[in-house]
């Protein structure tokens, strides 16, 4: 029987250190090629002003291996045109040996949890060690996901929120403030921080060169279609880029404009994050400045979180029971 996991079973089911950590085991999978991740193909939809995108992957996690497919969309008028969410999507999750299905998820859900966990696996190799304040550019749902994810790779004592939206922003200091000392500040003054976090679908940049830390690292989780850009060109050409995935990140991610108009190539970043995770490539030395982590969003995390999830609720009998291609076992 497969196994129907809600946005309330896939929350319950995925305890963030673990997802970090798998999603960790997922980037450095990449390294070693033992993954099969054929790029995002989108379905890009102007009259509605959104797209879809089909995600599959393979991962050989040393320890377990599955596949999975994800379909998830953005459309970014839904809550004011249809009172929807941005983004929603669904996960197959599947025995990888026999093919058999094992769970579909909740995609919204696991996309909010792995996004906020690949931006913990980059601050945990790219942010200073003794890292202690967090700015948010962005208090929609994906800021509560980096808060947790990230508070688990370092002591976050300190958190300044930044949004358009100032009861957005007074949202998630009211929904956080018994955590962690948080206030609402500018985009500079989020930018200053030990590690930055932005989570928005600009595509004029929004983040000054010079309101930035030194040795500040920058996780630039926005970016993940054409045309968006969330750092201004001397920010990113001043910093160690780190990128998730190549060929996604010069299409969609927070290098994609730079890079189409020659302000970046290929000697401008420095590698992949699981180059950095497996010690193939250095991360942060005693040197290294700035650093930028270029989050597109990969299918290999979403198969990685999801096999957190499945075990967890497996082992726990969490979820619906249902029948479906003749797999009643």
């Amino acid at each position: 029987m497969l196994r129907l996991l809600d946005s309330e079973n896939v929350r319950a089911c995925a305890p963030t250190p673990a997802v970090v950590r798998a999603v960790e085991d997922a980037f450095a999978a990449a390294d070693r090629g033992d993954v099969v991740m054929p790029s995002k193909s989108y379905v890009d939809l102007e009259r509605y002003d959104g797209d879809f995108r089909a995600m599959p992957a393979y991962v050989d996690g040393e320890t377990w291996d599955a596949a999975g497919l994800k379909w998830v969309n953005s459309h970014p008028y839904n809550p004011e045109r249809f009172d929807l969410p941005t983004v929603m999507g669904i996960m197959i999750y599947t025995d990888a040996k026999t093919a058999r299905p094992l769970s579909i998820l909740d995609g919204s859900e696991l996309t909010r949890l792995r996004t906020g966990a690949a931006a913990a696996v980059a601050t945990d190799h790219l942010a200073l060690s003794d890292a202690r304040s967090l700015g948010l550019v962005g208090a929609g749902a994906q800021s509560y996901a980096q808060l947790e994810a990230i508070a688990t790779v370092r002591a976050i004592e300190e958190v300044v929120v930044a949004d358009a939206d100032p009861e957005a922003a007074e949202a998630f200091v009211e929904t956080t403030r018994d955590r962690v000392d948080v206030r609402v500040g500018t985009i500079a003054e989020a930018a200053a921080c030990d590690v930055l976090s932005t989570t928005t679908p600009v595509d004029e940049p929004i983040v000054p060169h010079d309101a930035v830390g030194d040795q500040t690292h920058v996780n630039a989780m926005g970016a993940d279609a054409a045309g968006k850009h969330e750092l201004t060109d001397a920010l990113l050409t001043d910093a160690r880029i780190v990128i998730d995935d190549y060929d996604q990140c010069v299409h969609s991610g927070e290098i994609n404009v730079p890079y189409a108009h020659d302000v970046l190539t290929d000697e401008d970043i420095h590698a992949e994050l699981g180059a950095v995770v497996t010690g193939s490539t250095p991360g942060r030395t005693t040197e290294t400045g700035t650093t930028v982590f270029d989050s597109t969003g990969l299918a290999i995390q979403d198969v990685a979180a999801a096999h957190v999830v499945y075990e967890h609720a497996t082992e726990h009998d969490i979820g619906t029971p249902f029948s479906l291609v003749g797999t009643d076992l």
